[in-house]
């Protein structure tokens, strides 16, 4: 790493022992990816970024680089060493602590199951639609109480009605038909708890509804995102497929990286194709910049 700074409450970097104060944040970054090391591990000049947020630590660092001439903040959603499991990643503070550098664009690759038979191993689907099936997950950063320094949130209630990014989501597909992989364009991705696996009743029933893939980190990500007037998009890789789509012996858990470690090359080059396609920050007009409607959200944005 080039090097390390650190980030506290999301308001500012200190370098050693200096700190630069700013409420209104840092300007480290433009695009947001919440993936793993893979993504930005090749990369040269990467700084790694200390940050502390009113949630407390985010999964990991972040990890600064460029691609495309645009700056990209990677966040390891599982942390280094994939040592958190889905229901204990900090969600708020990582999508705090993504926007307090500067980010105001997300992408959020994720791996799935798929709940359909054509939907195998190796499909890349881009949601248009999300359901929410987990249980003990802070989902909201209008909860009314009070963070460090007595501030109470205001009670706002945030429409997620389309919960991805449209923008987002064209760039995520434009750039996968520009590497040869035809996408599936919208469908509905069905969140559960984990870190288990659905059972062959939960899967039957999940596909029942029509649902198309399942997974276990994509909310509350979209939710918080939007809360925070960012732009989020999701881009999910099907593994497997999922209990009720087979006739196996289920999902195993070797199963899911070895088909992720075989797709991470051309997810990694799609990704990066969407980033260069993002538009500029200040350019941005689609519903997502204007998620709390002139709302007072009781707290400064970082």
């Amino acid at each position: 790493m080039a090097n390390t700074e650190h980030v506290e409450n999301g308001v500012g970097p200190t370098v050693g022992a200096g700190t630069v104060d700013g409420t209104a944040g840092t300007d480290l970054a433009e695009i947001g990816v919440i993936g793993g090391s893979g993504f930005y591990s090749f990369l040269d000049d990467v700084t790694e970024i200390q940050v502390d947020t009113p949630y407390g630590p985010p999964s990991d660092s972040l990890f600064l680089g460029e691609i495309a001439g645009r700056r990209v903040a990677f966040l390891p959603r599982h942390g280094r060493g994939h040592h958190l499991p889905p229901h204990r990643i900090n969600y708020r503070a990582n999508l705090w602590a993504l926007r307090s550098v500067g980010a105001r664009q997300v992408l959020g690759p994720c791996a799935v199951g798929g709940l359909r038979p054509e939907y195998g191993p190796g499909t890349l689907l881009v949601p248009d639609q999300l359901v929410d099936r987990t249980k003990s997950r802070a989902q909201t950063y209008f909860d009314g109480l009070p963070l460090p320094g007595g501030t109470i949130p205001n009670v706002v209630h945030v429409s997620l009605a389309d919960p991805y990014c449209p923008v987002g989501r064209k760039a995520a597909l434009e750039a996968a038909r520009g590497r040869d992989w035809e996408p599936v364009d919208g469908g509905t991705l069905v969140v559960i708890e984990g870190p288990r696996f659905s059972t062959r009743a939960e899967s039957l029933w999940h596909q029942a509804q029509g649902w198309s893939v399942v997974g276990m980190t994509g909310h509350p990500e979209a939710i918080l995102a939007r809360e925070l007037e960012l732009c989020y998009s999701s881009l999910t890789l099907v593994t497997d497929l999922d209990a009720g789509a087979e006739t196996g012996e289920g999902v195993s858990h070797e199963e899911v990286l070895q088909v992720f470690a075989s797709n991470v090359d051309r997810l990694r080059g799609v990704l990066f194709d969407a980033v260069a396609a993002l538009p500029p920050n200040d350019s941005r007009d689609c519903l997502c910049t204007k998620a709390l409607g002139g709302m007072d959200p009781g707290f400064e944005l970082p």
